[in-house]
């Protein structure tokens, strides 16, 4: 069983930056393939991005646009999305994710493992 536990979110401004980190415990992280989601309310839960288990390759949601980056450190058991110049309608409830191998790593349904998430709110 893993556990995950985002922290990092809070309240910013728009154009400014927040470092989301998932801490993982309860397994061996660096055979996890992980992932970010976020839910704002009233919507679905969204891609933001994800990372493959060695962090060799990394994918992002249509909407990140290069804003944010997605990474890891298998030493530390804890994934990182480093967000910058976010948006007001960044606004969410970011969740981190894990799964041994989802095959379709934007969908949610594929990832086993979640985080409580950690609100991000971007004031304009």
């Amino acid at each position: 069983q893993v556990q995950l536990v985002e922290s990092g979110g809070g309240l910013v401004q728009a154009g400014g930056s927040l470092r989301l980190s998932c801490a993982a415990s309860g397994g061996s992280f660096s055979n996890y393939f992980m992932g970010w989601f976020r839910q704002a309310p009233g919507k679905e839960r969204e891609f933001v991005a994800a990372i493959s288990w060695s962090a060799d390759r990394t994918y992002y949601g249509d909407f990140v646009k290069g804003r944010f980056t997605c990474s890891r450190d298998n030493t530390k058991n804890t994934v990182y999305l480093q967000m910058n110049s976010l948006k007001p309608e960044d606004t969410a409830v970011y969740y981190c994710a894990a799964d041994r191998n989802p095959v379709l790593y934007g969908s949610s349904r594929r990832y086993r493992y979640w985080g409580q998430g950690t609100q991000v709110t971007v004031s304009s």
